[in-house]
């Protein structure tokens, strides 16, 4: 069976890479930086995919401290840029199916809701980035996803129409943007799922493994 789309968008973090562990790190020492206590990865892991200004009020509504986030953020992101390659890791797979869609001819692109300075130097450092030209972050537009703006963005970039593409993300966030752009998605098992049951969510397609993506549904 032929592949039915002429671009994939992916997301980027439980997606495509596991950066979880870089993630906490850096919400942790910007909760030690307020004198709070450290939390525990497992948690951390429910927080993330909104973006990182929802990340850290997560954190610190966990921790029951009233705060301004807009006296937090540049802290944390000092920490989030010392700690973007500590630890990330490529998931199984995905190597091989950014392979198989550049030999077929087919576009793949990146819509995350990580800050864009961030993304293509954590691409570059796990051998990704040769396979990325168009890269959406959560500050490349005015709105980030959920909102349909980033993703129909990279379609029209492409020229093409949102029934010619598939987006492939892990999370409630990206379910919504997918339903908000009316476009096909494949929902990955082993992201940060943030309690959402895969195969609970109507009119996805739910794939254990990203080489899925390519064999017929």
């Amino acid at each position: 069976m032929d592949f039915p789309y002429s671009l994939v968008v992916f997301d980027l973090d439980g997606t495509l890479v596991d950066s979880a562990s870089d993630i906490s790190e850096a919400v942790n020492r910007t909760l030690v930086d307020w004198s709070l206590p450290r939390v525990d990865e497992t948690v951390i892991r429910g927080w993330i995919g909104d973006g990182a200004r929802a990340l850290v009020g997560s954190a610190f509504e966990h921790a029951g401290k009233a705060i301004d986030l807009d006296e937090v953020m540049p802290g944390f992101m000092v920490h989030y840029a010392d700690c973007l390659l500590l630890y990330p890791s490529v998931y199984p797979g995905v190597v091989d199916t950014l392979e198989t869609l550049r030999a077929r001819g087919i576009e793949v692109a990146v819509c995350t809701n990580k800050p864009e300075r961030f993304v293509r130097p954590l691409l570059e450092a796990l051998q990704l980035g040769d396979y990325f030209e168009c890269i959406v972050g959560g500050d490349t537009l005015a709105q980030r996803k959920p909102s349909a703006v980033p993703l129909l963005h990279v379609v029209e970039k492409f020229g093409l129409q949102v029934s010619q593409c598939l987006m492939v993300g892990d999370s409630a966030t990206d379910v919504e943007t997918a339903a908000a752009a009316n476009m096909q998605m494949a929902l990955v098992t082993y992201g940060y799922l943030r309690g959402v049951d895969p195969h609970a969510v109507a009119g996805v397609r739910v794939i254990d493994d990203l080489r899925e993506l390519l064999l017929a549904a």
